[in-house]
């Protein structure tokens, strides 16, 4: 499998040390506007093949689009970051434009890879990547809501000093401040959260106040080191294993939604099997009518976002 990664920064590069060290990669082109940038990543990460018992990826740095000629997957990390005194609309005039430009050029020399977006805000630009080129909807895949429930998990298992993976939920909406966490998709080792926490003699969890130490969480990291890269890296690595073995997990992806929940033509999260044609299908969960109604919100409060970049950018809604 081919695989390219655009943007040679440190989401970029954290995703590469997955590929090249978890991964079953035969090829990894590392593409990055600065070619000394993406040589130099590259150099570095030829040194540990005589270190470390991974794949003999063959890896490439390039500034040149016909690098990534049949690729299979192409990671989007590429855009502008969020400055100080921006608004996160301000970032998203910016990158929805320079997604659809870097979607576009990927187009031409890999037409059927599967594009997963990592630059925020990454739903909205997803949605742009759909409604401006010919990628298939279930081809565009934004990292959305993982790296949130990958922090749920994380906060729960704290919690309950547990590992992580024995913790089920999700995070669903839209990566960010505008999610909810449906407290009923929450259980602990196989039982629901409530009788977890009663047999156990532990604090019943508060999925309202679940939810806001998992938005914090993300601003805690960013305050502190001024990025994220870690938890996300690790997202895409998850979403590209999935996809590359058509493993057909279930996972809080964001997708082009069209008509599941009464929902349509918006970039949200909601429990998506993956597999080898990157979106398989969106799961039918029994979801509360308030679950249902928070999720219509978010919807109406993405879309409204959506118009605005459009009539700033003149990109295609």
């Amino acid at each position: 499998m081919k695989i390219g990664v655009i943007g040679a920064g440190s989401v970029g590069v954290g995703i590469c040390n997955y590929l090249l060290t978890l991964g079953s990669v035969s090829e990894l082109v590392v593409l990055d506007q600065n070619l000394d940038r993406a040589e130099g990543e590259v150099l570095d990460f030829r040194h540990t093949a005589a270190l470390t018992f991974s794949k003999n990826t063959h890896i490439l740095g390039s500034d040149d689009y016909l690098s990534l000629i049949g690729a299979d997957i192409v990671v989007i990390t590429a855009g502008a970051q969020i400055k100080q005194g921006q608004t996160r609309m301000d970032l998203a005039e910016i990158n929805a434009n320079i997604g659809v430009d870097i979607a576009q050029k990927v187009g031409r020399v890999a037409p059927n890879a599967t594009l997963i977006i990592v630059s925020n805000p990454c739903d909205i630009v997803a949605h742009f990547i759909v409604k401006n080129t010919n990628f298939p909807p279930n081809k565009v895949i934004s990292s959305g809501c993982v790296i949130d429930t990958a922090r749920l998990m994380s906060i729960v298992a704290n919690r309950v000093n547990l590992d992580p993976k024995n913790v089920f939920g999700y995070v669903l909406g839209e990566h960010g401040s505008n999610c909810f966490t449906p407290k009923s998709l929450i259980s602990i080792a196989g039982q629901p959260a409530d009788y977890y926490c009663d047999t156990n003699h532990l604090a019943r969890i508060d999925a309202d106040e679940l939810l806001e130490s998992v938005k914090r969480a993300g601003y805690e990291i960013f305050k502190r080191k001024h990025n994220t890269t870690h938890g996300i890296a690790a997202s895409v690595f998850r979403i590209i294993q999935a996809i590359k073995i058509d493993e057909r997990s279930v996972l809080p992806i964001a997708t082009m939604i069209d008509g599941e929940y009464g929902l349509k033509n918006v970039v949200m999260s909601l429990p998506t099997i993956v597999g080898k044609n990157g979106r398989e299908s969106v799961l039918t969960h029994p979801f509360t009518q308030d679950e249902l109604s928070v999720l219509q919100d978010i919807s109406v409060s993405i879309a409204k976002d959506v118009d605005f970049v459009a009539k700033v950018t003149g990109l295609t809604r």
